[in-house]
């Protein structure tokens, strides 16, 4: 997609759609919306000024109404896009309704919009002007790209038009992270919506290794030899069972001339097909479990836009890849495995309580890796429980961590991103739950708090190390479309992660 800003009238604008977004500025609901469009300047709202008067139209976040040859602009169509109340706006909104934009342009054919930068108190240039853009490029995605008869509508040209007194370099810098950030979002949305069969560990290694080289970052991918050199036992222990090879992944940015300070670890659960090994998972929609490696994919798809976006931060990237499968190679429930030892420590034993608990095993080395690079605070992404959707639905993503400055910063940068998380506890009197009678600590604690469970696994191997723990399970796939997002990936964890890396750059 090209997407480039025009600082001009919107009824300068010739295009097949120009997009205009409007708001419910009444104070309740109990009277008439009072509809309020956005642009910079009046002509959307004379042309659409009967319609709207109407009431037809409610301007609810991401409605639609569709104008032909609207009167005084050169654009062929003129569609309206609802934000919602104007008291609840937010560039989340504005997000949404770029994305709601695109993807009403693309089953009609139409290759080229222009989006108007809404104006309204609150609605800083830059955010604004990077909303608009994330949202245009993650509508543009489709998750059907093994169709034989496939149909690319993609819209090719994006035109964000901003008013001509607007801040031109605030304007220019929104645009540029919005891309950034919109198309390694969506990188992450194609890693996650390879199956099992063309994404193995070793392609996904290769994939990572490959967008490395194209942006600069260091990589190594190495395979169980290092694993065993490390003695990665808790990683080592999921692999056994298939016949395809287990591929750490260790991506590095470290800028020139960086001030001292933190280094930023990040890890992410790269199961790219999870069967639940012995403890096998129910046949129905095991399909997806394609998806299990999503944690791994938002972490390569945060580094690839800090290469380019280049905070003045050291950040190490590490996905642990592996195949989850039944065989006779298969580890068993009841099993102990030997976790990686941290420098001068024995590693932690694990009893095997359930083998489909698998996720939390290969993090626990790949946080203790993170760690012995030299890693000051960690973040970790997983698809790791369906207890998570079960406690918080899938509106919200669970969020745990052990230290107070570091969580804040990770949820200022949620005002950036928009994605919703909900912090969870992981309170001492919870590691009860998984302390085993042959081991040190077993990977599954019952029937209760089974994400906070396997938080406390996790909490186990970050130690004092600040950390935060993003189980993405529920809203790592949408069943089904949204009017600004398609069905499939979702691509989450990537912005809010970039903004906490952001966090420490100044």
């Amino acid at each position: 997609m090209n997407t480039k800003i025009l600082f001009a009238a919107t009824s300068e604008i010739e295009t097949e759609l120009l997009a205009v977004f409007a708001v419910d500025a009444s104070a309740n609901k109990a009277v008439k919306p009072e509809i309020r469009l956005l642009a910079g300047d009046g002509v959307p709202a004379q042309a659409a000024r009967a319609i709207l008067d109407g009431g037809e139209f409610k301007a609810e976040c991401c409605e639609t109404l569709l104008l032909h040859q609207p009167t005084g602009l050169k654009a062929k169509r003129l569609l309206i896009v609802g934000l919602g109340k104007v008291a609840k706006l937010t560039p989340h909104e504005v997000r949404k309704g770029a994305g709601t934009a695109v993807r009403f342009a693309k089953p009609r054919g139409l290759r080229e919009v222009a989006i108007a930068v809404p104006v309204a108190e609150g609605l800083g240039p830059k955010l604004t002007m990077r909303a608009v853009a994330e949202g245009a490029v993650l509508g543009d995605y489709d998750s059907d790209t093994y169709r034989s008869e496939r149909k690319d509508r993609s819209v090719q040209s994006v035109q964000i038009v901003a008013p001509v007194s607007a801040d031109r370099v605030a304007a220019e810098a929104g645009l540029r992270e919005g891309v950034i950030v919109g198309e390694s979002q969506n990188f992450a949305r194609e890693l996650i919506n390879e199956p099992g069969n063309r994404l193995t560990p070793t392609i996904l290694g290769e994939r990572a290794a490959e967008m490395c080289r194209e942006y600069g970052l260091r990589c190594e991918v190495s395979g169980a030899d290092k694993l065993r050199e490390l003695k990665m036992g808790a990683f080592l222990s999921v692999t056994q069972g298939s016949d395809e090879p287990p591929a750490l992944i260790v991506m590095t940015y470290e800028p020139k001339n960086a001030p001292a300070g933190p280094v930023l670890g990040l890890v992410g659960k790269g199961i790219t097909f999870d069967t639940g090994g012995i403890s096998i998972k129910p046949s129905d929609n095991m399909e997806k479990m394609k998806y299990d490696m999503a944690g791994g994919a938002a972490m390569i798809g945060a580094m690839r836009a800090i290469a380019q976006l280049q905070p003045q931060v050291k950040v190490i990237g590490i996905v642990c890849a592996a195949e989850n499968m039944p065989s006779g190679k298969a580890q068993k429930p009841g099993d102990v495995q030997i976790a990686m030892p941290a420098p001068g420590k024995p590693g932690k034993t694990i009893e095997i309580i359930n083998t489909d608990a698998e996720g939390r095993l290969v993090l626990a080395d790949g946080i203790t890796y993170a760690k012995s690079l030299g890693a000051t605070h960690l973040i970790d992404a997983a698809t790791l429980t369906g207890a998570v959707a079960v406690a918080l639905g899938q509106i919200n993503a669970g969020a745990f961590s052990n230290d107070e400055d570091t969580y804040g910063r990770f949820v200022e940068g949620l005002k950036v991103s928009g994605e919703r998380f909900w912090r969870l506890p992981i309170e001492d009197d919870y590691r009860e739950v998984i302390k085993s009678t042959i081991a040190d600590i077993k990977n599954t604690g019952g029937r209760y708090g089974g994400a906070i469970n396997a938080a406390m696994f996790l909490k186990e191997f970050a130690e004092e190390t600040p950390w935060i723990h993003l189980d993405i399970a529920a809203v790592a796939w949408n069943d089904d479309a949204k009017p600004w997002l398609a069905s499939g990936p979702t691509g989450v964890a990537v912005r809010s992660v970039v903004e906490w890396i952001r966090s420490y750059a100044g």
